[in-house]
């Protein structure tokens, strides 16, 4: 029967060649967009390379701080004070990191200012982080204890400045401070992990930044395993309400969450307290997920519909045929079946063609540089998305028609009148 199902419509496909070239040029230009997008979210949200371990480690990325009465209200990355006096002494983690957001500053070289992103880090960040390093080393604890003004660069970066991949020992000046560069790591682009410039935390021009609770740093908590997350999540609510922010003149008690890469960005996204799952809450991933997929199905919706149309073109190109298979017995699930059948193969080999072109436009972007250190391919979980996607296309665009070819009376369709 399946032998049957696909010779018939291997003889459709050849039959009305230009019907068939239109609809693999509406399918590959909705799988390629949809390849890209779901590329870019898998690399975005659950990396390989530098952040591989993100499945194990969680971020806190934000404290919300408030007075006695409630009247003001502060949303900001936390001070390095929260992290070195109550993230970093907690038990269940292997280690916690700190690390200021992305800090745009200049580098002054043969009298030209050149633009970049810097990042102040300990030395657990190099640790939490997989860094590919290419030349000389990272920054370790007695760089960061002693306050040495050392600085990583990333490659490209490095060739900008330097014209050098390497160029261990020199120096480059940003801010007022001299630097040496002491390492070269791959470029990267991942939410904790992407920057031009990287120098130790201990090398701002004061101490201010170590007494306080709000600023500009981020949390990296990194579990021994990944079921140690949840307790982890607990634990940092445990420490929220005992934080003490004596001597702040503004605020008087705060509030910290442990997130994960999704839960974070569901979040900032929605404002919402309430994504961690843990605490019974809708958690982040089902969020972002949800929105994805519903998206996903809106954008298909369009070219869905006018396979539907197309579909119901050929339908009718092929009532004859219809009515003869009728007349001999076939049900209308058997019809149906065959319909939705030919409409899966031919969006299984526009999804073939997608991948190749979706993999050509990945390479595209990397190459030509709109987005800086963009490193995202085609790998499984890509393709497996790839391959629901175009079942799930086919389906849909081939439903309708199916239904409608399948209802048709055998005596108007042999006299080829729906």
């Amino acid at each position: 029967m399946l032998k049957n199902y696909l010779l018939t419509a291997w003889n459709v496909f050849q039959r009305r060649k230009l019907f068939t070239a239109i609809n693999l040029a509406c399918i590959v230009l909705t799988l390629v967009v949809l390849l890209v997008v779901t590329a870019m979210l898998q690399e975005a949200f659950y990396p390989s390379g530098v952040e591989h371990r993100s499945n194990r480690f969680l971020q806190v990325h934000m404290i919300e701080a408030t007075n006695e009465k409630h009247t003001a209200l502060s949303r900001s990355p936390l001070g390095y004070r929260v992290i070195e006096k109550y993230l970093k002494p907690m038990p269940g983690v292997e280690m916690v990191a700190a690390v200021t957001g992305v800090e745009p500053t200049a580098v002054i070289m043969n009298d030209v200012s050149t633009e970049l992103n810097m990042r102040h880090a300990d030395a657990e960040y190099w640790r939490v982080m997989d860094f590919k390093v290419l030349a000389g080393r990272v920054p370790n604890e007695d760089d960061v204890a002693q306050g040495r003004m050392v600085a990583v660069l990333a490659r490209s970066m490095a060739l900008k400045l330097f014209g050098d991949p390497a160029p261990l020992g020199r120096k480059l000046e940003t801010g007022g401070q001299t630097f040496t560069v002491i390492g070269v790591v791959q470029d990267a682009l991942h939410l904790n992990a992407y920057a031009d410039l990287w120098v130790p935390v201990t090398t701002y021009p004061n101490t201010t930044y170590r007494h306080q609770m709000t600023g500009r740093f981020f949390a990296l908590l990194l579990a021994r395993s990944p079921d140690d997350l949840p307790a982890i999540r607990a634990e940092v609510q445990r420490i929220a309400a005992r934080m003490d922010f004596a001597g702040d003149p503004e605020f008087s008690s705060g509030q910290i969450w442990a997130d994960s890469k999704v839960d974070m960005f569901a979040r900032t996204l929605t404002s919402s307290k309430d994504t961690n799952p843990d605490a019974g809450g809708v958690g982040g991933a089902s969020l972002i997920l949800g929105g994805v997929t519903l998206l996903m199905l809106l954008f298909m919706l369009l070219p869905a519909l006018n396979l539907v149309n197309l579909n119901v073109g050929r339908i009718m190109e092929r009532s004859t045929e219809i009515g003869v298979r009728k007349a001999f017995g076939a049900s209308n699930r058997q019809l149906a079946a065959q319909l939705i059948l030919e409409n899966v193969l031919l969006c299984l080999a526009g999804g073939a063609i997608a991948l190749v072109l979706a993999a050509g436009v990945l390479w595209w972007l990397e190459a030509s540089g709109p987005i800086p250190y963009l490193k995202v391919g085609i790998n499984f979980a890509v393709f497996a998305w790839g391959l629901l996607i175009t079942v799930v296309f086919g389906v849909l665009s081939g439903l309708v028609p199916a239904l409608k070819m399948s209802r048709l009376d055998p005596v108007h369709a042999l006299k080829g009148a729906a």
